[in-house]
């Protein structure tokens, strides 16, 4: 996905310039361009970051185009949204479902991926379990090694970041509430 063309699209739709949309997400105007030029991949906090300017979440920006059609229970894999990047995956199951109270993610970190050198914080609560692989998870300054089969439940407001450690890809099932994704 073109995450930068996507941008400026949205940028466009809510009329905003380049230079007001890093003002309201607290980066500089360089920055901007340079994600929308796809010269920079936006880390998952620096994105939900710009997105909080518009206000937008991060399954909206990835489905806004999507055509409405019959409600689904059903979302294989292949039509799960990446709300990631290359390094982490973040495929979000139930995209589209009008008013969606739970952001539930089937995550994939390769080695050495992180959510970004910044800490995410957001509201609500947040929960999953790595299926494989190992993590490290640091919430509220405390760093914790995930194995396979371990879980994690945290008020998300808790600064908290996630990076895989190992040799091999990382595999987590995750859900928030509200579901900020």
């Amino acid at each position: 996905m073109d995450v930068g063309a996507r941008l400026k699209v949205v940028r466009g739709r809510f009329a905003l310039s380049q230079r007001e949309l890093a003002k309201r997400a607290g980066m500089t105007n360089a920055t901007v361009s340079l994600i929308e030029q796809n010269r920079v991949s936006p880390s998952i906090s620096s994105l939900k970051k710009l997105l909080e300017g518009f206000p937008m979440s991060l399954a909206e920006f990835f489905t806004f185009e999507q055509e409405n059609t019959l409600p689904s229970y059903i979302f294989p894999a292949g039509t799960q949204p990446d709300l990631g990047n290359a390094a982490v995956q973040m495929h979000l199951i139930g995209s589209g479902v009008t008013d969606r109270q739970i952001g539930l993610l089937r995550e994939q970190y390769q080695p050495g991926a992180d959510t970004g050198s910044e800490m995410l914080q957001h509201e609500g609560q947040e929960c999953g379990v790595l299926v494989s692989g190992q993590m490290e998870l640091t919430i509220d300054g405390q760093v914790h090694l995930l194995q396979a089969g371990d879980g994690y439940y945290f008020p998300s407001n808790l600064p908290h970041r996630f990076r895989n450690t190992g040799d091999c890809a990382a595999e987590v099932i995750s859900a928030n509430t509200p579901g900020s994704f």
